[in-house]
């Protein structure tokens, strides 16, 4: 019985060091968006997807997007599959919140305050929200399967960690940017060493207004 329970114990540790040396080879992809002047870009969405096979685990996870000052706050918000996000109405106007986006089509009757339940985003995809009494406001929130994803801060830099090595493709997106999708994708390799630095460059000025717009459609779906 002590050989067995030896054994077990080997192969536990055996797995544990594995593990370990797994976790030890994981890096850091670090990536900076600028303008043509040089100057960071902020709320930038960048995903990083590996080019091997993969599974991708569903996310049971949540988020906020809010309405402050008559905008949704965050602007940009990039979750996972599977994430549940709350509409609270932190504003002095009542609003009521919309999308007829493919990826998640809803919308939530005039409210102020926190009256709805979360919204689950279950497809990936952008989703772009309106507000039916505000026309100018809009807000987008980036549903993505990606293994890695995050935004830009003030200074257009994102730091993603413990990226295993391998060939990834990273993609951006922001609907103020104006350059061709074509542009802002790229395969980046993460060798051994683990940290890889990228810098995108921009080629054209940034939108003054974001895009896509919200559209209005028909509830019959």
């Amino acid at each position: 019985m002590r050989g067995a329970v030896s054994s077990i114990c080997a192969k536990r540790v055996a797995v544990l060091l594995l593990l370990g040396s797994a976790a030890s080879l994981a890096g850091n992809v670090d990536i900076s968006v600028v303008e043509r002047s040089g100057r960071g870009v902020a709320d930038v969405v960048v995903t990083v997807d590996s080019l091997q096979p993969h599974r991708t685990a569903s996310a049971a996870s949540t988020a906020v997007m809010d309405q402050r000052n008559r905008a949704f706050s965050p602007r940009v918000l990039v979750v996972a599959v599977g994430t549940q996000v709350e509409f609270p109405n932190n504003d002095t106007v009542s609003h009521q919140v919309y999308s007829f986006s493919d990826a998640k089509k809803f919308q939530l009757p005039l409210y102020k305050g926190e009256r709805h339940s979360p919204v689950l985003f279950d497809r990936a995809g952008l989703v772009v929200l309106g507000c039916n009494i505000h026309d100018d406001m809009a807000g987008y929130i980036y549903v993505t399967d990606s293994q890695f994803f995050g935004e830009t801060d003030t200074d257009g830099v994102l730091h993603l960690h413990n990226v295993p090595p391998g060939d990834y493709r990273l993609t951006l997106w922001s609907p103020f940017i104006a350059d061709p999708a074509s542009d802002l994708s790229r395969d980046v390799h993460l060798d051994s060493q683990g940290v890889s630095v990228q810098q995108i460059r921009l080629t054209r000025p940034l939108r003054a207004l974001p895009e896509p717009r919200p559209k209005r459609g028909d509830w019959e779906y």
